[in-house]
């Protein structure tokens, strides 16, 4: 539509525009309390529109849209459901799972939040992304990072304005960190299964709409995540948005009817037979093969630069943005945002999977694009729990050259929100997912994991100590590998998660970082690595060119200690005089090293 959807105020007149291209009639619904009033809209090319008299900012208000009700044939019009607006950049609640949400007929506008009418936003100034290449990127879920941090007043722990207290950017700033990644801070909805469980999402990849902010996470709006990132950016420190554009929470067919489902259908992929698509294990999948869904997706984009001055994004399930319907390295959504003024610039990364046919993607998208890399993890933890070769390990911490190339994408993880955490890694050799309700089949079976002769807790000092030494072997290959690095909060002192590697319905304790009984003397040891690396960064955004690989004993390495699953470890000498640095790996003393040449002799 040419008509830029949304709710706009311009010259003391509101305008909505939204797009539902099959519906036979669409209501405007203005609320004031609990009276709503309806405004029928017009039709334009491919949506409605509505034009009303002054300055409505701050006014919630929906969609009705009428028309056939035949979800088997793509139809879902019911003018019972209040529909939120896709476009919406604040609601005034946040969305609650109930039955009614999904049956026809059941009126929903008690249950259903209400966009909100925003005023004239103002634009940040057009600048370079705060990020190094190389640097730390630190994971963070906003209400478990901040929930029981001591030192955060407790009207703005599990907030966005949470971020900005000073102890928060001291902590961040204390290990060196490039960039902090929040997971998704935009509306999402439980579930269907947890509210009976008694449980709730904790980690929002579940959301209604793209760009409207979750209430919970951040009750002061755009206003409220822009004050965040310029105190983020005044300490030096950039922000990256993970987004979930892949799919939407309202499931599959017997999910609710909330927003696209009601206004436009065909926004979601659907097999010939009109069966909805499943890439995403959610449910459904958003179609990037309709021009409609990509520039949806362009525009979340431009909102969050735009408004709220955000660095980049980490894009959740990104094969999907490429389907069309299946995976294109020439897909129209890169060159779409490469040619954006206001994007082509912004750290862009990958999570190269869904679970759609050809799904793994590592290594595949665009040249300025970076990419978690799950194969740097895996091989990582399988050489330290003892059954992996030292080339594998090798070629991860060169920079996956078989992966990438000679043009270091990667970004290098040991842990992540999803799986177990780093402690949890060397102490649990099996997932203990029962609090999550689905008899612990969920969650990966198979994590490269090991725990040191005792399942989970334990106060054997010999255990500990090997733990403790396995935990700084892992951080000190992360923090020596080159690439990007990534550290999820919490890992840098040990924190738990009981054994539960799929913690995503777990909104208590589980995923609450415990800020008191955090390992301060594993933390001192992440600040040395971050700040040596810090001071060298420009070092590991690729990998020398010349140098020489040596066995511990100083002899050059040769095919058989490199494919020895057995061999104790490697040293690597750089040739480059501008890069004079030693790694050197250890598998029986545990250690990792990194040094500069002069030092390391």
């Amino acid at each position: 539509m040419k008509e830029q959807p949304g709710a706009h105020v311009t010259d003391g007149v509101t305008r909505f525009a939204v797009r539902a291209p099959e519906a036979d009639k669409l209501d405007l619904c203005l609320f004031e309390g609990s009276v709503e009033r309806r405004i029928a809209m017009n039709r334009t090319d491919a949506g409605w529109t509505a034009e009303i008299a002054g300055n409505l900012a701050g006014t919630p208000y929906g969609y009705r849209a009428h028309g056939g009700w035949a979800p088997e044939s793509g139809k879902w019009f019911d003018p019972a459901k209040l529909l939120v607006d896709p476009y919406a950049l604040e609601l005034d609640r946040r969305f609650t799972q109930d039955p009614r949400l999904a049956t026809f007929g059941e009126d929903t506008a008690a249950l259903v939040p209400r966009a909100v009418v925003p005023d004239l936003l103002p634009e940040c100034l057009r600048r370079p992304p705060r990020f190094t290449p190389g640097g730390l990127i630190y994971e963070i879920n906003v209400r478990g990072f901040t929930m029981r941090h001591p030192r955060v007043p407790k009207r703005l722990r599990g907030t966005v304005a949470a971020l900005a207290h000073p102890a928060v950017l001291a902590h961040l700033r204390k290990l060196h960190v490039t960039a902090i990644e929040l997971m998704p801070i935009v509306a999402w909805i439980d579930e269907r299964h947890l509210p009976p469980l008694g449980l709730r999402n904790a980690w929002g990849y579940n959301p209604v709409t793209p760009m409207a902010l979750d209430p919970g996470l951040c009750p002061g709006g755009v206003t409220e995540l822009r004050e965040t990132v310029a105190a983020l950016h005044a300490k030096g420190i950039g922000v990256i948005l993970d987004l979930v554009l892949n799919h939407t929470g309202e499931s599959d067919v017997h999910g609710g009817v909330l927003s696209l489902r009601g206004l436009d259908n065909a926004a979601y992929a659907h097999d010939a037979d009109g069966a909805l698509i499943n890439d995403t294990g959610c449910g459904n999948t958003l179609d990037f093969a309709n021009p409609a869904v990509r520039r949806m997706a362009i525009d979340t984009l431009r909102h969050f630069v735009k408004h709220c001055g955000i660095d980049g994004f980490r894009f959740d399930l990104a094969p999907i943005l490429a389907r069309g319907p299946g995976f294109s390295r020439d897909a129209p959504i890169f060159a779409e945002i490469a040619r954006d003024p206001w994007l082509a610039d912004r750290v862009l990364i990958a999570e190269p999977w869904d679970i759609g046919p050809g799904g793994y993607q590592l290594g595949r998208f665009p040249a300025n694009w970076l990419e978690w890399n799950d194969r740097f993890r895996d091989d990582v933890r399988r050489f330290w729990r003892g059954d992996e070769e030292p080339g594998k390990l090798a070629t991860r911490i060169a920079g996956s050259s078989d992966i990438f190339g000679h043009r270091c994408r990667s970004v290098n993880f040991l842990a992540a929100h999803d799986g177990f955490t780093l402690a949890d890694t060397v102490a649990y050799l099996h997932r203990h997912n029962h609090a999550n309700g689905e008899d612990n089949r969920d969650g990966h079976g198979e994590n490269f994991s090991w725990n040191n002769g005792v399942e989970g807790p334990s106060d054997d000092p010999a255990v500990l100590a090997r733990r403790q030494a396995d935990l700084r072997a892992l951080l000190g290959t992360l923090f020596a590998s080159t690439g990007t690095i990534m550290l999820t909060a919490g890992d840098e002192f040990a924190r738990t998660q009981h054994g539960n590697n799929n913690a995503y319905a777990q909104d208590n304790e589980t995923t609450w970082i415990g800020w008191a009984g955090r390992d301060t003397a594993l933390e001192d040891y992440t600040v040395s690595l971050s700040a040596w690396r810090a001071a060298h960064v420009q070092w590991f955004t690729d990998f020398p060119s010349a140098g020489d690989w040596l066995r511990l004993d100083g002899k050059r390495m040769e095919i058989p200690d490199w494919e020895d699953p057995r061999a104790p470890g490697f040293r690597f000498q750089s040739g480059e005089e501008e890069r004079p640095y030693t790694v050197r790996v250890d598998r029986d003393t545990r250690t990792v090293s990194v040094s500069t040449t002069e030092q390391s002799r």
